[in-house]
């Protein structure tokens, strides 16, 4: 039987959408801020027999009439004209061994690999009704969410309930494509098959609303459990972002679901009460340890505890105060896209560099090769792109909001889920953005993709 290049390279791309929380492994140098991401290797593999299929068959399909793609296009635009106008203080940037050009052309690839995998992601999709799309997409990060959360199980009984006879079995792990185990003993909070805790937050953010939404599409208890299990796994990260925009993204969940369907509002007070119960149960049979867990989680949300004692806390609200300065400096474009850390070494305030040993021997060593983290996109694009770019982008965002919502009307179910599911996830992605100043927000742009095919299949049924 022979495999078309179309097969190949839609297997690829699903498969890399199962492998996207994985980035636990020594990971691919070249690929800068993407290395140790497993995913990217399947959706580079799959872009390139895409691409190549394309270019023979002259069938590449690109949304040019819609708005979204028209504002992504306008803020690409933009980052070429601010660095432009800052080719002077460009040509002079110098830090750890990179000029400003040279980190000006590797943070502009790290984007178009972003919008590769969007125009990838939306050509594939297009082979696809709706319907057909979601559902599938859906049982991949399904499939995908049961494999993170059994490691995550295991993880929790050794750390927490100190099962330490399954470290063993734990270890197995370790020849699964893109994995490298570890347990941390210190904190006991649990990253999966991610890196660290921060990122296994931003995959919990990704899937929430995928996994919310079976609440709605299901049938018996079962329908809960997805649901259930993404609660307990931002728990036991200890991460305070994952844990103020997972519940965030449930609330705003259960209002939108409250004010679209009478059916909708009886499956949402079931489970309402559902986890309720759970909750009492846990605090009949382990009050004491409960409270304990729970207010530990609070204490991590005290900002000025945080601030005071927490050094990697300082070191994250350091930069994003010293972005804020630059772009008090350059206003209207900013001081170029990618120049952020040649503006902020000689601004960073006391108060974060004292006894910070981050900026000691990360941030400020020019040994060390990698350039501070932005901590922030929006502060990150202030100083870099300045209230114009910042503009756009917002802008961007809210109708991206916007047009999910007026979706939300739709007369049919699945017409109204898929833009649930979208605006639940847009609406964690812009929170965690917050926290993270990357593109490489893979669900970001396979959510845009998917909105932009609802927004053409509906066209074209009303015509």
């Amino acid at each position: 039987m022979r495999i078309s290049l179309k097969e190949v390279y839609t297997f690829l791309f699903f498969l890399g959408i199962f492998f996207i929380p994985f980035n636990s492994y020594v990971g691919i140098s070249f690929l800068g801020e993407y290395r140790k991401d497993g995913a990217i290797v399947l959706f580079l593999l799959a872009s390139m027999f895409f691409f190549l299929d394309s270019f023979f068959k002259k069938n590449l399909k690109i949304p040019v009439k819609n708005l979204f793609f028209q504002f992504l296009i306008l803020f690409v635009g933009w980052l070429f004209i601010s660095t432009l106008l800052n080719f002077t203080s460009i040509y002079e940037n110098y830090l750890k061994h990179t000029s400003g050009f040279n980190r000006f052309f590797r943070q502009f690839l790290a984007l178009s690999i972003a919008l590769i995998l969007f125009v990838t992601a939306y050509n594939i999709f297009s082979n696809y009704k709706l319907k057909t799309i979601f559902l599938r997409l859906r049982k991949i990060l399904l499939y995908s969410f049961v494999f993170i959360s059994f490691y995550s199980f295991i993880e929790i009984l050794i750390l927490v309930f100190n099962l330490s006879f399954l470290k063993s079995f734990f270890q197995l792990f370790d020849y699964f494509p893109f994995t490298e185990t570890s347990l941390d003993f210190n904190f006991k909070r649990i990253s999966s098959v991610a890196y660290e805790p921060p990122f296994l937050a931003i995959y919990l953010i990704t899937v929430g609303g995928w996994m919310f939404s079976y609440i709605l599409t299901s049938k018996g208890v079962k329908k809960y459990i997805p649901t259930i299990v993404v609660f307990i796994l931002t728990f036991f990260s200890g991460s305070r972002t994952a844990l103020i925009v997972v519940i965030f993204q449930f609330i705003f969940f259960i209002g939108v679901v409250f004010s679209i369907n009478i059916k909708f509002q009886k499956v949402i007070q079931r489970f309402l009460l559902l986890f309720s119960a759970l909750i009492i149960l846990l605090f009949v049979f382990n009050g004491k340890k409960v409270a304990e867990a729970v207010e530990t989680k609070l204490s991590t949300l005290n900002f000025k505890k945080n601030l005071t004692k927490s050094i990697s806390n300082r070191s994250r609200f350091g930069i994003q105060y010293t972005s804020l300065l630059v772009f008090e400096e350059n206003p209207i474009v900013g001081v170029g896209f990618g120049q952020q850390a040649y503006h902020l070494k000689d601004k960073y305030p006391k108060w974060a560099t004292h006894n910070n040993y981050e900026f000691k021997e990360y941030y400020l060593n020019d040994k060390d090769t990698s350039f501070p983290p932005g901590f922030n996109l929006y502060t990150r694009l202030l100083a870099e792109t300045g209230i114009i770019g910042v503009l756009i982008f917002v802008s961007f965002i809210f109708l991206i909001m916007r047009q999910c919502k007026k979706l939300i009307k739709s007369r049919n179910d699945i017409e109204k889920i898929v833009p649930i599911v979208l605006l639940i996830s847009f609406i964690g992605f812009s929170i965690n953005w917050l926290q993270f100043d990357s593109f490489r927000i893979y669900g970001f742009w396979i959510c845009l993709a998917l909105l932009i095919l609802q927004i053409q299949q509906k066209k074209i049924e009303n015509e």
